[in-house]
């Protein structure tokens, strides 16, 4: 286990003081609180990273403090997962339109709105297909 935790399901108008003097209401040590905020309205998203000094003061804080009221909410506590590869990362969460699933990237070909096999290739205007150019009806 890590000393970092999660907390979860708080009020959107908790400050830094607040969450430190929560978790530190055990006699524990913290490092660091960081509110996770909304990029584009600066309001908390209600939830917090707490560092701790050590593992054993992590178990604690979970066992003491995970249901707990505070601020009128039951308060989440756990280990903080470690964010993995392919979670988004831009504005809008990495997912984007394509046509391969996740992962599926290196089959080949280039993705994208309705990749159906060999047609991909042939150049713009060809004979197949009934669109425009081309000749009709000869």
């Amino acid at each position: 286990m890590g000393n970092r935790l999660f907390v979860g399901n708080l009020p959107f108008d908790v400050t830094e003081k607040q969450v430190r003097e929560l978790i530190e209401g055990g006699g524990r040590t913290v490092h660091s609180v960081k509110i996770v905020t909304d990029k584009e309205t600066g309001r908390s998203r209600g939830f917090a990273f707490v560092d701790v000094a050590d593992d054993a003061q992590a178990q604690s804080a979970i066992a003491d403090l995970n249901g707990k009221d505070f601020g009128g909410r039951a308060v989440v506590v756990n280990e903080a997962q470690e964010r993995g590869h392919g979670g988004g990362g831009g504005k809008f969460g990495g997912g984007g339109f394509r046509s391969t699933p996740r992962g599926k990237e290196d089959r080949g070909g280039r993705g994208g709105f309705g990749m159906r096999g060999p047609a991909q290739s042939m150049p713009r205007g060809s004979q197949r297909g009934g669109g425009r150019g081309g000749t009709r009806g000869s």
